[in-house]
């Protein structure tokens, strides 16, 4: 093994002393020439990672529906239509399986999902028996469960979960345009309970929502300026759904979308940028366009919460053609 594999580890190291970065300063890198963007990008990435290596992980909503949030993009929400049913909370033995099934094809990440503002304690119960049970298969868990208490979040350092999800969606000026039942502030102080407890960070966001490009340079300098910015940062390209605010938003350049990765790259050299939701309406050439960018995680399965994801057998597939693998077995 090379001296330059050796190097890369799970967590990439930290630089000695963050940058902080100004919105006009993020703007101005979503607005280099792309193929000038891309290189500088690269360049970032292969400094502290494997270029090749992707991490997968599998996402499991385990409770579905009935959402109090009024979220725009939300099939879950209770505030809009969308089919989507109101289900009861999975038991310990179902996560379990699904777990051990995410593990058998590759994943070395689980996280599980629930559509509520905020956990109860008899919920919250339950999850961190998820969390235990999980991670002593030896994937590493990440749980995205809304807000937190200070209680709640040692509960679930305790249990051991390794990342807690709390997405900022967008900037703080747009934020209102998308959300209503809660606002920005309530997201940051979840974050700093989080980091707190010492639990790894995953907060990114969602593109193509109607925010202009200053407001998407508002959210990464919003993450980037984060002491310390996330460990993983999911980016996520919006999927309309028929019943929500934003099913008739105007598509996103793909290349708009491409662009946000090597922002976020660039802005936040030692996170794993995750290629998240919208996967399965982009073609397979733009998402190598992502991976030379800088992603290097990416959702696993076929499904997400609610939402649809590339098959297993496509994202392999894929891979292959990349001459890229699992992170997996190569740390």
């Amino acid at each position: 093994m090379s001296t330059q594999t050796l190097k890369y580890m799970r967590h990439a190291k930290r630089p000695a002393i963050q940058r902080h970065w100004s919105v006009d300063e993020v703007e101005a890198l979503f607005k280099l020439p792309f193929a000038d963007l891309l290189y500088r990008a690269q360049q970032v990435h292969r400094e502290h990672f494997d270029p090749n290596a992707v991490q997968l992980s599998t996402l499991i909503s385990i409770k579905t529906g009935g959402c109090s949030e009024d979220c725009s993009y939300c099939p879950q929400s209770s505030f809009h239509s969308t089919g989507v049913e109101d289900k009861k909370m999975l038991g310990v033995d179902a996560v379990v399986a699904a777990a051990r099934y995410a593990k058998q094809n590759g994943a070395d990440r689980f996280c599980m999902g629930a559509a509520w503002r905020e956990p109860s304690d008899a919920d919250l119960a339950r999850v961190v028996e998820m969390v235990k049970a999980v991670r002593a298969m030896g994937l590493e868990t990440c749980a995205t469960l809304g807000m937190l208490t200070d209680e709640q979040t040692e509960q679930l350092r305790v249990a051991g979960l390794d990342y807690y999800n709390h997405n900022l969606d967008t900037s703080p000026e747009f934020y209102g345009d998308i959300i209503s039942t809660r606002d920005y502030r309530d997201r940051l102080d979840t974050l700093e309970r989080v980091r707190k407890a010492g639990m790894h960070v995953c907060s990114g966001g969602i593109v193509g929502m109607g925010e202009n490009l200053t407001q998407r340079a508002e959210l990464v300098a919003q993450l980037a300026n984060m002491e310390p910015y996330p460990d993983s940062v999911p980016i996520n390209n919006l999927v309309k759904v028929e019943g929500t605010p934003l099913a008739q938003a105007e598509e996103l350049d793909p290349l708009d979308f491409v662009r946000t990765i090597a922002v976020a790259r660039i802005t936040m050299p030692t996170a794993r940028v995750r290629l998240s939701a919208g996967r399965q309406q982009m073609s397979d050439a733009v998402q190598a366009l992502c991976f030379l960018a800088g992603a290097n995680s990416i959702f696993y399965g076929d499904q997400l919460l609610t939402t649809g994801n590339p098959d297993v057998e496509r994202d392999r597939k894929l891979l292959d053609r990349l001459g890229m693998y699992p992170l997996a077995g190569k740390h």
